[in-house]
């Protein structure tokens, strides 16, 4: 018996490849409810649509349908429907000067 697999094609740009640190931020920064697209646009370079496909490629299946479904009802992925920011770190955070990342 002969197996065929037939993969997606891919209608977004080709996404220039990622360490694994990078992929465990992008992935982080996807879920965060607070960090919009426009964020990791401006970091990694991934417009919305190409997260999603990231985010398709680098997830279960059922993980990657929660978050599609948690992600379809915010208002705070989107820069353009939240109330105006200017940073991407959450007010309530506080400054410790310290360069090591939160975990």
């Amino acid at each position: 018996m002969v197996e065929i697999k037939m993969e997606r094609a891919i209608t977004t740009q080709a996404t220039p490849p990622f360490n694994e640190q990078q992929v465990d931020r992008i992935i982080e920064m996807a879920w965060e409810d607070r960090t919009p697209f426009e964020a990791i646009e401006f970091q990694f370079g991934l417009k919305e649509k190409e997260v999603i496909e990231f985010m398709r490629k680098n997830s279960k299946a059922s993980s990657f349908k929660m978050w599609r479904k948690r992600m379809t009802s915010r208002k705070t992925k989107h820069s353009k429907l939240r109330q105006e920011m200017t940073r991407f770190k959450c007010s309530q955070q506080k400054s410790t000067g310290n360069k090591i990342a939160k975990r």
